[in-house]
């Protein structure tokens, strides 16, 4: 009897034992705490203006090599083969150095550099300008051309657009080719590090393909004039009525809106090591610059 009891009250011991090891550990609890990223918005600041004797200024140019800033003056009409146009430089503070650094052009409008040159729409043709001597030391003209544009460089060669014949043209080794065609009222025009082409036509935002077919990145900014590349897929674009946007994957934001006071904001040009954003006002005759904040 005592041997059988004393097993019973081992056994329970042991069941008691085996109970307390497989019930529930305790755990602790914890809380994650949730960041939420404040969105930025993208906004343009005034920080200088020029003095108002650039006449009809259409497109500005930030040459990175030298600092200097170029401006293409229509001083006429957009279409007219008056011998009336011209350069001028300022300077990154808004002071023009040189009023007439090239004259004698007719409309000039978009501007590129490349293998030293200045290259120069002008209405129906292609104006190759030196850039250390000033002097025009070749002009392209372009069959068809009705209503040369905006223009920009990579590697070497010159892109440039018709605004009236929807094409975009490019010249290589002295020689003229067009490159796609069939998009509408195509005006800005911008390159991207990889060499991907993009544009500002009547459908908006635009990625272009050589075959003339295009895929629309924004169709909010439909007929713009001036496009910057900002990179990381931000892009910042201008309408000449006197609209600038930011534009991304998200949408676009109105960064600027002059149409009030009847300043256009034609085609803008950007300075990156300072976030300055360049926009020839076309009838003010004169460069307003605006820090860029995004």
């Amino acid at each position: 009897m005592k041997s059988s009891a004393l097993k019973l009250g081992l056994l329970g011991l042991s069941s008691a034992f085996l109970f307390a090891n497989c019930s529930s550990p305790k755990t602790e609890e914890t809380t994650e705490e949730v960041v939420v990223e404040e969105v930025k918005t993208p906004t343009l600041t005034k920080i200088w203006e020029t003095d108002s004797t650039l006449t009809t200024n259409e497109s500005v140019l930030f040459d990175a090599a030298s600092g200097k800033i170029y401006v293409s003056n229509i001083e006429g009409q957009p279409t007219d083969k008056d011998g009336k146009g011209s350069i001028s430089i300022i300077d990154k503070e808004g002071n023009i150095v040189n009023q007439e650094w090239v004259t004698g052009l007719n409309a000039p409008k978009g501007m590129g550099i490349a293998n030293g040159n200045l290259y120069v729409t002008d209405i129906d043709q292609l104006v190759e300008i030196n850039l250390e001597s000033g002097k025009i030391s070749k002009k392209y003209p372009i069959e068809g051309g009705q209503f040369l544009n905006d223009l920009a460089t990579y590697d070497g060669k010159v892109y440039f657009t018709d605004m009236n014949t929807g094409k975009v043209h490019m010249l290589d080794g002295g020689t003229i080719s067009t490159v796609t065609e069939g998009h509408e009222s195509i005006n800005g025009i911008a390159i991207g590090e990889d060499g991907a082409l993009y544009g500002l036509d009547k459908s908006g935002l635009v990625a272009l393909n050589s075959d003339g077919s295009d895929m629309i990145m924004n169709s909010t900014v439909t007929g713009g004039d001036g496009l910057v590349i900002l990179g990381d897929g931000n892009y910042v674009a201008s309408r000449w009525a006197g609209e600038i946007y930011f534009v991304n994957a998200e949408g676009e934001t109105l960064l600027l809106d002059t149409k009030d006071v009847s300043s256009n904001t034609a085609d803008i040009g950007f300075i990156p090591e300072d976030n300055i954003v360049l926009v020839p006002t076309f009838f003010k005759n004169k460069v307003v610059a605006y820090k860029l904040d995004y």
